[in-house]
């Protein structure tokens, strides 16, 4: 059976050979660049409440080719979207909806000067994502943080990976106005092949937890609905979570962020949010807490099947008590779930939209595929996509 990808796949080679048909001159001086996409394994919309959580950088790569200038031009073309975009670097960057991506790119060269770094001259790049666009496994952090790592070594500026990961976090707050977790850049920033990453969003601590399957494999389900953060109801949430913090803080509970407190805690208190929006929004916070540090220990006493039923808890109070998932996200994960073999599944990302997960047996997944399939084009009238995955590097130079 083939999987349907849903987007073509280009190779570095490729991604090179186009750069000198657009701009011609010497291969020479071209050096190229990945960026990978990423799943959460779980612990979702839970980054900006000061939780933890287990993301894995995964093999779906953008890749992006760069070149610097003899004058002050800054020019961008991507394979996959129409348009060039051209500035000049000694300009002052501002967010203008008419750039479309470039926003993005700018974005991060606004932090940079922002942050004192001088560009001696422009550059030229093009790009090459074989990453879904808008899918919920971070396109555009992808875009940030690849950009920001191969701005900074074309230029020689001395950035760790945490602050490559600030760095895009930064731009996506003062520059999109999308007020984004850190998780996304600091897994693209830092992730390592074979491992999943336990993160603790409120103070970047993290340990690699070895991401070891056995004979099962992430399947990534995109439901090919797109949505963009920006557009979607993800500051209302935080919003939220931010008017439940503060009645607890109000009310004498001395935290600085909802998931500091344990669900023992919460049942302690949840009494004093009693707005019952409020309420789901931060017992779901809270759980989701419990949950990651759970599959965490769960993978490392190798209990999938465990993981898979914490993949299903997740999911469910995304849906019931966060209200993040819609009907695609909803159908993709519940048909998921009742497939011989397929341990567990949840959507991924910020949610309404964008993809789910499974923990599927290897020597299943292509019958896998074809019922969640059937039954999602059945319910929404079109296909989804599918593919297994893969743990990858973070950002690098190729």
């Amino acid at each position: 059976m083939t999987i349907d990808l849903t987007f073509t796949e280009y190779t570095p080679e490729d991604l090179k050979k186009a750069f000198i048909k657009l701009y011609g001159g010497s291969a020479a001086a071209v050096n190229t660049y990945s960026s990978p996409a990423r799943i959460n394994i779980i612990g979702e919309h839970i980054d900006y409440n000061g939780g933890k959580v287990f993301p894995a950088s995964i093999n779906r790569y953008l890749y992006i080719a760069i070149r610097k200038r003899t004058d002050s031009k800054v020019l961008y073309n991507d394979v996959r979207f129409p348009g060039s975009y051209e500035f000049d670097i000694n300009q002052n960057f501002v967010y203008d909806k008419a750039n479309d991506y470039a926003n993005y790119l700018n974005g991060i060269l606004q932090q940079l000067k922002e942050r004192g770094f001088k560009f001696s001259c422009g550059f030229e790049i093009l790009m090459a994502s074989n990453i879904p666009a808008g899918g919920g496994i971070s396109s555009s952090s992808a875009l940030e943080c690849g950009f920001a790592y191969a701005v900074i070594d074309t230029f020689g500026f001395n950035l760790d990976r945490i602050e490559i990961a600030k760095l895009g976090q930064m731009s996506e707050h003062n520059f999109m106005n999308v007020k984004c977790g850190i998780m996304d850049q600091f897994i693209i920033a830092t992730g390592k092949k074979n491992y999943a990453e336990l993160l603790d969003c409120n103070t970047l601590e993290y340990e690699y937890v070895p991401l070891e399957l056995g004979d099962y494999r992430f399947v990534v389900m995109n439901t090919n609905k797109v949505r963009k953060l920006a557009d979607s109801k993800y500051n209302e949430r935080r919003g939220q979570c931010e008017q439940a913090l503060k009645i607890l803080q109000d009310n004498g509970v001395k935290i600085g962020a909802l998931c500091e407190l344990t669900p023992a805690d919460w049942e302690k208190h949840s009494y004093l949010v009693s707005d019952p929006i409020l309420n789901k929004r931060a017992k779901h916070c809270i759980a989701e807490n419990q949950r990651v540090i759970d599959a965490a220990a769960t993978l490392k006493a190798g209990n999938l099947k465990k993981l898979g039923q914490l993949l299903n808890a997740s999911h469910k109070s995304l849906k019931e008590d966060y209200e993040v998932t819609g009907i695609e996200l909803d159908t993709l994960a519940e048909t998921a779930q009742n497939q011989d073999g397929c341990l567990g599944a949840r959507m991924t990302g910020a949610g309404f939209g964008g993809c789910a997960i499974a923990l599927v047996h290897k020597d299943k997944i292509d019958t896998f595929i074809e019922k969640v399939q059937t039954e999602y084009e059945k319910v929404i009238g079109y296909k989804a996509g599918f593919f297994q995955c893969e743990t990858g590097d973070g950002v690098k130079k190729l």
